[in-house]
């Protein structure tokens, strides 16, 4: 009896801080709430200078302004709602009905909170907009210019489909195969396996400890340089072509590989590194009696990583390695230093002869364009293997 007094004397004293601080946040939410409609306002009017800067006559500008403005007055709504759940929560204090004044409190705290998170957003959209309109529209002009994006959008989108996006599926499917290959020669059992998982441990620390801009130009270049692509050539055009008959200036053209493959080759050899670990990680994840019942009922090692252990363990890192490949599509663009003509390198031309950027911010909606659906791709995979251990699957 003396222990639920103690306890019913403890929730009532804690019931006024609890009001108080939902008194305060609702307060504060009303604040925030005409601050939004005041930054909403003063956009408005720097929209309008922008507008009237560029001498471009839009007559429906203000009754569009202000419909968004009072949305922005939308937010006051839930700010009013929570002020009154805390008037009625000091109300329901004073009459001595604690728990009506925590459901009211705890209302109070939820439509504060809905105003802070919305008004956030509307805040960051309003600066967006203040940014690139700002100096009499001088920073909108330099990224948005629609006339040159008009104009150019297609040459960027034409070779970013036919140069990056093909390294990208390319690499892709190398990186997938040459990954597990290095993954299972570190994993290789044995006295015998040992210096085969040496080499595997040397690659991986080498390649991912080198920049992948470095391993293209070493790779676009060195190899080139070199002479050993004509000696690993020859061989091969000779099944095709009558090499003797050529001219030296046709013979060397025969004999060249276009930089793309160089480029195909450098980011498979970088990115086969991280996915061998995303390999390795996913096969050291799955149980050792797997393994042992496997080899019990005759299995060869080879058998038993084909046919139990490697498809179990690639169904649990199908989102790692589509991270691993948002970053390869991303690292395309890195190609350009071996003047490869991708659309980061074609938009750096237009940019040149154009004194504007607009044609660099073709290229990055483009990139995200194509990396957002991998990224949610990911999120509803790790979503669904959440769900699934959850329950037990």
């Amino acid at each position: 009896m003396t222990n639920s007094n103690t306890n019913n004397g403890a929730s009532d004293s804690g019931a006024p801080i609890l009001h108080q601080r939902a008194g305060l946040v609702a307060s504060l939410a009303v604040a925030f709430a005409i601050i939004c409609i005041a930054v909403a306002l003063g956009t408005a009017f720097v929209v309008s200078g922008a507008l009237d800067y560029l001498n471009f006559d839009f007559r429906l500008f203000w009754p569009i302004a202000g419909v968004l403005i009072l949305v922005v007055a939308s937010l006051l709504k839930p700010a009013l709602a929570g002020f009154s759940g805390a008037m009625k929560a000091r109300a329901a204090l004073a009459s001595g009905d604690i728990v009506q004044a925590r459901i009211d409190t705890a209302s109070a705290r939820e439509h504060a909170q809905i105003t802070f998170g919305y008004g956030t957003f509307v805040l960051i959209v309003l600066a967006f907009i203040c940014f690139v309109l700002m100096n009499h529209a001088a920073v909108g002009d330099t990224f948005f210019r629609l006339p040159l994006i008009h104009a150019k959008w297609w040459l960027i989108t034409f070779k970013f489909i036919s140069v990056n996006l093909f390294i990208f599926v390319v690499a892709e499917i190398l990186v997938l195969v040459w990954g597990l290959i290095v993954a299972l020669a570190r994993l290789t059992p044995g006295r015998a396996g040992k210096p085969i998982r040496a080499l595997a441990i040397f690659y991986c620390d080498l390649f991912r400890g080198l920049p992948a801009i470095v391993t293209l130009y070493l790779i676009g270049f060195g190899i080139p340089t070199s002479g050993i692509s004509d000696r690993i050539m020859e061989p091969i055009m000779s099944l095709f072509v009558n090499l003797s008959a050529l001219e030296p200036t046709e013979r060397a053209a025969a004999l060249r590989v276009d930089v793309v493959w160089w480029c195909i080759i450098a980011l498979t050899l970088t990115y086969g590194a991280y996915v061998a670990e995303v390999y390795r990680a996913g096969i050291e994840s799955i149980h050792h009696s797997q393994f042992m019942a496997s080899r019990s009922l005759g299995l060869s090692y080879m058998q038993t990583m084909r046919y139990v252990i490697v498809p179990q363990a690639v169904r649990r890192i199908v989102a790692p390695l589509l991270n691993d490949f948002i970053g390869l599509q991303k690292d395309t663009a890195l190609v350009q230093v071996l003047g490869v003509t991708d659309a980061f390198n074609q938009s750096k031309i237009i940019a040149a002869n154009a004194f504007n950027l607009s044609a660099v911010t073709v290229v990055a909606v483009l990139f995200v364009l194509v990396t957002i659906p991998q990224a949610r791709l990911v999120d509803k995979l790790i979503d669904r293997d959440n769900a699934r251990m959850k329950a037990g699957g």
